[in-house]
């Protein structure tokens, strides 16, 4: 195990008080460094910054940001939820820390597409079957990770193929933690 001891602190962020969301912050007595490739690897959409011993990673519209010697999230609805949050990510430092021989490290940096390219990509229909009231809105969410391709059904018809196979590889999809 690589993670054995943290401290953890929740808090509402001083930029912003009063806000309905919280943050939190784990403090580490172990240096996570070394598994950052690891992570960068098997985390979808995180961006790896080698010089900056840094990984930040979307996961359900909460930023992730580990470091050597912290793992911070933001945006979270609640002291629960940002407390369970924090205590998922510990858990997947350490299953990663226990497979890495399993895992190719990855040192590349990689840019999260923006809304942009990604409505590009869209059938552009704006006919609401995702939940949202335009297929941008639908493209912002997904590169937030706060929506998955599948929740746009026209997507999958056989005339975009090609537009679907394109997203597959650049958007966000988060892996469930827990």
């Amino acid at each position: 195990m690589l993670i054995e001891h943290y401290d953890l602190e929740v808090f509402t962020p001083p930029c912003d008080p009063g806000a309905e969301r919280y943050a939190a912050l784990a403090r580490l007595t172990a240096d996570i460094s070394e598994i950052l490739p690891y992570l960068n690897a098997t985390l979808r959409g995180a961006v790896y910054l080698p010089e900056a011993q840094a990984l930040t990673w979307k996961k359900g519209g909460h930023n992730i940001a580990f470091h050597a010697y912290e793992i911070a999230a933001s945006n979270v609805e609640d002291r629960e939820g940002a407390e369970k949050e924090l205590k998922g990510l510990i858990d997947l430092v350490n299953r990663t820390w226990e497979r890495r021989a399993e895992i190719t490290p990855d040192h590349t940096t990689r840019q999260r597409p923006t809304p942009m390219a990604v409505y590009r990509l869209l059938p552009q229909t704006n006919c609401k079957q995702c939940g949202e009231p335009t297929c941008y809105t639908f493209a912002f969410k997904l590169t937030a990770a706060q929506k998955k391709l599948a929740d746009c059904p026209p997507l999958f018809g056989p005339q975009f193929a090609e537009k679907l196979a394109a997203l597959e590889a650049i958007v966000i999809e988060a892996p469930a933690i827990g």
